[in-house]
């Protein structure tokens, strides 16, 4: 579902966790797919003392050179996660974000991928309970 403009290209067929295969061979980032790869090798989850594992989308855009552009924002969390719960993953989303940050696009993925939102599901939970999303 990926649509032109300031609009959302959802990066559905790779969930941020759980994600098989690699970066591109040359360790650069070519496709959708391999934006949440790559993030996943960054990817610390908070400690399972701190947090009960949630479901949590953010959405982020970069710029060509693959620095965050503007803000991140979190668009989804899972409606039973405590506020405690909710905050730990928060912060583990953004430090993720920063330690992997700027990505390293290749030249065409840098041209696509400028400017545009990229939701970014992270899915801890082996299986989600059918609930209602609930905004962040």
């Amino acid at each position: 579902m990926a649509r032109c403009g300031n609009r959302l290209v959802p990066a559905a067929a790779a969930l941020f966790l759980g994600v098989s295969g690699a970066v591109a061979e040359d360790g650069k980032v070519n496709t959708i797919a391999d934006i949440s790869r790559y993030l996943q090798t960054c990817w610390k989850p908070p400690p399972a003392a701190k947090a009960r594992p949630l479901d949590i989308t953010v959405i982020v855009s970069f710029n060509r050179a693959g620095n965050i552009l503007g803000h991140p924002r979190i668009s989804y969390e899972s409606a039973d996660a405590s506020d405690e719960d909710r905050l730990q993953y928060r912060i583990a989303v953004m430090e993720t974000l920063q330690r992997c940050t700027p990505l390293p696009f290749t030249d065409a993925m840098a041209g696509a991928a400028a400017g545009r939102p990229f939701a970014i599901p992270i899915r801890r939970r082996k299986t989600s309970p059918p609930t209602q999303e609930r905004p962040a």
